[in-house]
């Protein structure tokens, strides 16, 4: 493969990539607390390529990351919905083990678990469920403390890290531990707002116009490949004329 399409066909691959990785955000634009992925790109080089040739770098996608970026938050007056205005993450009970979360739209389960959408238990700072009484008025202060009716229930987990690197994320906006090294404290100089949620910090409008310079990426690159195969076939065809 001669070196023009051969790094046409590298940006090719980068490039796909990058539109998966936008179709999600995309996909999520509406979905409370999504953190949106961006990419970081580097060039590869073999290791038996000379430093003198440029030809021998290859764009790729190194690695993708989480920007944890806050989203706007936006009221619905539902006193289970709750926002995170700062660093930080609720923490519920996942099938495997605690998870983070940014999504503070909450329900109540029929056996009185607050709950995730997804049937997640909310932790309260013991690790433990909270039950609620789903006929009394349910008050959450802004350091995460819960009462119904003056009465005290308990108070939000409410975890941070100190590097969001050991997090991976799990489903469109659960996150899990990935490094051991890496363990939850308290959040601190976090304020939780009851009757609100957060929204996705990737909009539809934003997702389209990055999809839209990437699709126009990939076309430039299709017509860098199909012009390298023209170029080797009339060499071959010059060479055979000889």
């Amino acid at each position: 493969m001669d070196p023009l399409t051969a790094l046409a066909a590298s940006g090719l691959r980068a490039r796909m990539e990058s539109l998966d990785l936008l179709a999600n955000n995309v996909a999520n634009a509406s979905t409370g607390g999504f953190k949106a992925d961006r990419e970081f790109y580097s060039l590869y080089v073999a290791p038996e390529a000379g430093d003198s040739d440029p030809a021998a770098s290859m764009p790729v996608i190194e690695r993708q990351w989480t920007d944890h970026s806050q989203g706007v938050l936006r009221n619905t007056g539902n006193p289970l919905d709750v926002a995170l205005e700062g660093t930080g993450f609720f923490a519920v009970n996942g099938p495997a083990g605690p998870l983070y979360t940014r999504n503070g739209s909450f329900r109540l389960a029929a056996d009185g678990r607050l709950t995730t959408q997804d049937g997640d238990a909310v932790r309260n700072r013991q690790g433990t469920p909270f039950v609620l009484v789903g006929t009394r008025t349910l008050q959450i202060s802004a350091d995460g403390t819960v009462t119904q009716d003056g009465t005290l229930i308990g108070q939000l987990e409410l975890a941070d890290f100190s590097s969001t690197a050991g997090l991976t994320k799990q489903g469109a906006n659960y996150f899990r531990v990935a490094d051991p090294k890496i363990q939850p404290a308290a959040a601190t100089g976090v304020t939780v707002a009851q009757g609100q949620v957060e929204s996705s910090n990737t909009g539809a409008a934003e997702g389209a116009v990055r999809l839209v310079s990437v699709l126009r990426q990939f076309e430039m690159l299709q017509k860098a490949v199909s012009l390298g195969a023209e170029m080797s076939k009339r060499g071959m065809e010059e060479v055979a004329k000889v």
